[in-house]
């Protein structure tokens, strides 16, 4: 849609940055949106919140110099109207269309491309371990990472590649050096930063991802560490132990942060636990499952109750914890999620019952994960954009 030539619009729109939108969200603030980009588009993936009123007419609809009255009508006109689009041209091509007509609008700088570059640094402050820990946040996508540091040193657990810098540059803030860059296993829904942070030019950048992972095809791991269950990776006074968690995918594994929170990957959520199809289809998924249910009841559920569990995403169903961050303490989810107390053949058809559709891309992210096919740096983020849809079901298993 935006790489359309439209024309500059007759009256001056003024643009709203994606962080500014989202701390009006964030704040409560009534927010009503006009997306235009296509139908299928917008099914697939849009800005959503309890305060949030989404409008979705397509921006051909403004393209004629008479625009239709029954157009008009779908849009507030008592209310600013915030009008985002794909990449921005078409939307502010539309808000100028709309401010011909009256309307009080502006348009989203850089539309939904925008909204994917944002990402917040949240620390967890439940966290009573040695250091801090930080949870990475991805709005766009749910994407969660973690970055502990401790006397002068740092380790980033599920990077992004889009944000590559942006752990480098936190480091140096904090006046700490980046040790590791740590996988939980290959991910199917955006691409994953570690290569990059441990290629040559990053000095001192130890990637790390699961020995288990490499059966499926990594073409690197020669050139990384290799993590096995029960090996342990030091920063500062702080312990990153590797725990096996094999279930959404073969080769997942947790790692259990200075005995305090274990950053699940895609095993287990604060809403949900994880879909087993995305590795061997439909017809490995009942496997998958069960393997997924022993992980959870042998590895994650036999820590300790105040053991805080973070995984590496979260969905529009998840409810943050006080500090801010998507964690929870294992004990609570065992008792809001009735999945965890289930015999193994109920939590099967459970989680085999209502599976979302797979994430958008999924094969060829997991193929550039792999190090089986390339894309640079733009050619990445295009892939990652959407939904992450790593957990069971689109509706949170909380509460339950």
């Amino acid at each position: 849609m935006d790489d359309m030539d439209f024309p500059t619009p007759d009256a001056e729109v003024e643009s709203i940055a994606p962080s500014e939108l989202k701390a009006r969200i964030d704040g409560g603030e009534a927010v009503t949106l006009l997306d235009a980009r296509m139908g299928s588009d917008y099914e697939e993936w849009r800005i959503d919140g309890e305060n949030v009123e989404s409008i979705n007419v397509p921006y051909f609809e403004f393209l004629d110099e008479e625009i239709d009255e029954d157009v008009l009508a779908k849009i507030p006109d008592d209310r600013e109207v915030t009008v985002l689009c794909a990449k921005g041209g078409a939307s502010e091509f539309v808000a100028g269309a709309l401010k011909d007509h009256g309307y009080d609008v502006n348009h989203l700088k850089d539309g939904m491309n925008g909204w994917a570059r944002i990402y917040e640094a949240v620390e967890v402050e439940r966290y009573d371990g040695a250091g801090t820990l930080v949870q990475y946040q991805r709005p766009s996508s749910g994407c969660l990472g973690y970055l502990v540091y401790d006397d002068g040193e740092a380790a980033v657990i599920d990077p992004l590649r889009a944000f590559t810098d942006r752990y480098l540059e936190d480091a140096d803030e904090l006046g700490v050096d980046l040790k590791y860059a740590i996988d939980t296993h290959v991910h199917a829904d955006h691409i994953s930063g570690v290569r990059t942070l441990a290629a040559e030019g990053v000095e001192g950048v130890e990637g790390v991802v699961p020995e288990a992972a490499v059966d499926r095809g990594v073409t690197y791991a020669d050139e990384l560490t290799l993590a096995e269950d029960g090996d342990e990776f030091r920063v500062g006074d702080a312990t990153v132990e590797t725990v096996s968690t094999p279930g959404h995918t073969s080769g997942m594994t947790s790692y259990l942060i200075d005995g305090e929170l274990l950053a699940t990957g895609d095993g287990l959520f604060v809403e949900s636990v994880a879909r087993p199809d995305l590795e061997e289809g439909d017809e490995g998924a009942e496997d998958a499952a069960r393997q997924l249910y022993e992980s959870l009841q042998e590895r994650v559920l036999a820590l300790p109750d105040d053991t805080l569990v973070g995984g590496a995403h979260f969905s529009d169903s998840a409810v943050p914890a006080e500090d801010g961050t998507y964690t929870a303490p294992i004990g609570e989810l065992r008792e809001e999620m009735a999945a965890l107390t289930m015999d193994e053949d109920e939590f099967v058809e459970l989680i085999l019952s209502d599976m979302p559709p797979r994430p958008a891309n999924y094969e060829d992210i997991i193929a550039t994960n792999l190090g089986q096919q390339e894309a640079d740096d733009e050619e990445a983020f295009e892939l990652e954009l959407g939904p992450n849809n790593c957990a069971a079901s689109q509706e949170s298993l909380a509460g339950d």
